[in-house]
Order: C-alpha cells, then sequence, then structure tokens
C-alpha cells in the first residue's frame, strides 16, 4: 500500500465516521436533532443542521427554509433562540436564573419525512413575523 493508498483510506474512515455522527437518529425531530448538532458541533452561521437534516429526512421539504424565515430562523441557533422553546423544565443556573438545558434527550418522535418538532417543542409566541 502506497502512502497515498493509506492517505485516502484514512480520509474515507474519517468521512464516514462524520457521516454517522451527524446523522439523525431514527424518529428523531429536526429540533432534537438540530440541538443535539448545536450541542455537540456548534453553529456555523447558517442552517447546516437544518439542511442535512431535510436532505437525509425529508428531501421533499422544498418549503423548510421559508417556514422557518417565517419564524425569524436564519441559521441553526436561531431556531431556539427566534423559533421554538423546550417544553421539558429548564435548568437554573447558580444565581436561580433559567437557562438552556445542555441536552435534550428523549425525542418523542416523528413519523418518517416530518420536519415539524416532536412534543419537547413549542413554538415562541413573540417569534412570529407580522
Amino acid at each position: 500500500m502506497s502512502v497515498d493508498d493509506g492517505v485516502q483510506v484514512l480520509e474515507d474512515e474519517l468521512a464516514g465516521l462524520a457521516e454517522m455522527l451527524t446523522a439523525p437518529r431514527r424518529g428523531e425531530c429536526l429540533m432534537c436533532f438540530a440541538n443535539r448538532m448545536l450541542v455537540n458541533f456548534g453553529c456555523d452561521q447558517t442552517l447546516r443542521w437544518a439542511r442535512r437534516y431535510a436532505q437525509l429526512r425529508s428531501p421533499q421539504a422544498y418549503a423548510l427554509r421559508r417556514r422557518l424565515a417565517r419564524r425569524g430562523v436564519f441559521c441553526d441557533c436561531e431556531i431556539f433562540a427566534n423559533g421554538w422553546d423546550v417544553t421539558v423544565p429548564t435548568v437554573r443556573d447558580l444565581h436561580g436564573e433559567e437557562c438552556w438545558p445542555s441536552e435534550v434527550a428523549g425525542c418523542r418522535g416523528v413519523r418518517t419525512g416530518s420536519t415539524q418538532p416532536c412534543s419537547l417543542w413549542a413554538p415562541r409566541r413573540e417569534s412570529r413575523l407580522r
């Protein structure tokens, strides 16, 4: 095996690992997936995770970006800053202030092909643009 072959093998393995780590879980909703990806990999100021979810789980979701934009969502972290709140009890910091839980576990699931949130998520009322 040449050095180039070894490099190619490593690149292929790395690509496979990245694919596995950033794939939606079976039945996982868009919001739970985006939250999990943001906790693990952060936001790059785009809809990278929302697009990835749609590509893998709902390739026919052509209006997803428009639906998110109507709620003021133009990057993945804005899904939660502007669009949806978690309905599970929030965590309190050392000063007693509510803060976002570090991970929202236990997605309640959605049907195959859906880009709707599971019942863990509720739309933020103030995010509706007029």
